[in-house]
């Protein structure tokens, strides 16, 4: 039998492949587009995407939200997540950039523990772990941290790893009381116009190539963030989010077939370990 938990880690293991590909939009570009830029197009797109989404069933007043004011902060912490994390994936390897962003992961637990009120059990604890300890053994084959030029884009890689655990709370908050469709509607929305500014002031000249591309990130992170809503709708935040790891084991395989990053004994261990943590996560929760 198919459990609660297992069909939400399944939910939030496609969101993350998904969103693999959008935090890795600025390497792909070599660089030469803005992270503000690539954000405001992605957003653009989503907006366009969940828009034909909502009125082919009706009216938009049914998506009408009571919490406007959550809606919104949720798109700061989203935005501001998203120009870290994209931003650190292009200054710096993306399998580096992962290994740091990773840190939301125990963030997002104790957070789900002490802001949540969340039951974290000891099986919980020791699923974290197993699964630091393989984000870890990465971090050091990867050297991450080796020479002064890392230090700036760690530190954004950081401050990215921050945001998308503040922003994995709110996601979880609004998704017991809205519907996916409300939520993705106000973030893409709310994304828009905060990133506008940004974007013009950032602004570099693309091909219309660059350009379709970029908005087609919209559909994709649509998916993706719907894949996690429907996830964080099934299991808690302490639950789910040392799935986040595999974003890892997706990133190395991105490395390998998108930018030639071989990844070393070292990197394949802690991948071992961070699968590994998964499954222990699942025979956990049980069917919480």
């Amino acid at each position: 039998m198919v459990t609660n938990t297992a069909v939400a880690v399944g939910w939030v293991l496609a969101g993350t492949v998904l969103f693999t590909l959008v935090y890795a939009s600025a390497k792909f570009s070599g660089g030469a587009i803005s992270s503000f830029q690539i954000v405001w197009l992605r957003y653009l797109g989503g907006f366009a995407t969940v828009v034909m989404l909502a009125r082919s069933g009706g009216s938009l007043r049914r998506f009408q939200s009571r919490q406007p004011a959550n809606h919104l902060f949720r798109a700061v912490l989203g935005c501001s997540a998203g120009v870290a994390v994209i931003q650190s994936s292009a200054m710096m390897p993306i399998m580096d950039a992962t290994a740091i962003g990773l840190l939301n992961v125990v963030i997002v637990v104790v957070l789900g523990a002490l802001v949540l009120k969340e039951h974290v059990s000891l099986g919980h604890w020791a699923a974290v772990a197993v699964s630091t300890l393989g984000a870890g053994l990465v971090v050091q084959a990867r050297g991450a941290f080796q020479g002064g030029s890392t230090m700036w884009p760690s530190a954004i890689a950081l401050a990215g790893a921050i945001l998308l655990a503040l922003e994995a709370l709110l996601i979880r908050r609004l998704s017991q009381s809205e519907a996916p469709l409300t939520v993705l509607l106000y973030v893409n929305f709310f994304g828009v116009w905060l990133m506008a500014i940004p974007a013009i002031l950032s602004w570099t000249s693309m091909s219309l190539g660059q350009f379709v591309s970029c908005c087609a990130l919209g559909p994709l992170a649509i998916s993706a963030q719907y894949c996690v809503i429907r996830g964080y709708r099934l299991a808690p935040v302490s639950v789910l989010g040392p799935v986040d790891y595999t974003w890892l084991v997706f990133a190395a395989l991105l490395g390998v077939v998108a930018f030639s990053e071989v990844p070393g004994p070292g990197v394949l261990l802690g991948a071992g370990l961070i699968i590994v943590g998964g499954v222990l996560l699942i025979q956990a929760s049980g069917d919480q």
